[in-house]
């Protein structure tokens, strides 16, 4: 069993609960935007989102500390944890937890 299936799973089901902001976006979108149909949309909408986003961030940290076996670990933790645009745990998700998750490339079970 895979060190992370379990972290993967809930992932999968963040994302998809995260996935319930998209009509709920639209909702809000055209209701007239002083409303509270329109208010309570757009907070749903954030409660939604939030936490895949938080979890992502976490997951990144977790998954590069447990599979690094590099020579520069504190480095690439700093940048990982200091970097605030996000486009390095963008890039580390890309190419390490998505392969990993899917078992592919350097992450094929052997």
């Amino acid at each position: 069993m895979h060190p992370f299936s379990n972290k993967f799973r809930i992932l999968k089901l963040l994302a998809k609960i995260a996935l319930l902001a998209i009509p709920l976006g639209l909702v809000a979108w055209y209701l007239p935007h002083d409303s509270t149909g329109s208010k309570a949309c757009a907070i749903a909408v954030a409660l939604l989102i939030v936490p895949v986003f938080l979890f992502t961030y976490v997951l990144t940290i977790l998954h590069w500390k447990s599979r690094y076996k590099g020579d520069h670990s504190d480095l690439w933790g700093v940048l990982l944890l200091i970097e605030t645009s996000g486009w390095l745990k963008i890039v580390y998700l890309i190419r390490h937890l998505l392969p990993d998750m899917m078992g592919k490339g350097r992450y094929e079970p052997r």
